[in-house]
């Protein structure tokens, strides 16, 4: 019986497509990149190999090393058709999950002390992923990194990455300079008018 595949099931093709994978190395490589954009359980990336096993899109094969052995997989032909035809579709936008900006719009709840506290938090958060996206970059720059042949695709997601963890910084700052001048009661803080009047301004796209 064919199952409709997932986004998660191409996901996997796609990195099946550059060489074979055992499913560690795949959880590990989706932790290293995918993760940032396409975050799934570990549990659920050791089962998609087998779902595409099961329907002829890549085969299993065992493999030892020393005294453990592991599953490999590689991608069939027929897989590397599904992963065209997948690709050749525009996907879906994103769909933001931010439990810290859930916070912020219910700061009233709250003290002013909290609502910085998780304003430095996101801050951080921007931070640290830009920190490891600076380390993977400098790795490429002095041409270390693996999967050379695949820079020029990557970067265009890194680009958007790194905007996008700038973007968070950037209003992490201007916010928790806003939130030090209100009063302690956030309820009773005035709004920043002069930024709303501002988007109101805009053109519509």
């Amino acid at each position: 019986m064919t199952v409709a595949l997932t986004t998660t099931s191409h996901a996997i093709l796609g990195l099946l497509a550059i060489q074979p994978w055992s499913s560690y190395e795949l959880t590990k490589q989706m932790s290293r990149s995918l993760h940032h954009f396409w975050p799934r359980a570990e549990s659920k990336l050791y089962e998609e190999p087998k779902k595409l096993v099961a329907q002829g899109l890549a085969t299993a094969s065992t493999r030892t090393v020393g005294r453990r052995t592991s599953t490999v997989y590689e991608i069939t032909p027929a897989g590397r058709a599904a992963l065209r035809e997948w690709v050749g579709v525009p996907g879906a936008g994103p769909a933001l999950e931010f439990e810290l900006l859930l916070k912020v719009f219910f700061s009233e709840n709250g003290s002013r002390a909290d609502l910085l506290a998780n304003l430095k938090a996101a801050a951080e958060w921007a931070a640290e992923r830009q920190r490891q996206n600076i380390e993977v970059a400098r790795e490429y720059a002095d041409g270390d990194g693996p999967f050379p042949e695949r820079v020029a695709q990557a970067t265009l997601v890194v680009a958007c990455l790194t905007s996008y963890w700038d973007a968070i910084a950037t209003w992490a700052e201007w916010a928790r300079q806003t939130v030090e001048a209100w009063p302690e009661d956030v309820s009773r803080a005035e709004p920043p008018w002069d930024l709303i009047r501002s988007l109101a301004a805009r053109p519509l796209p």
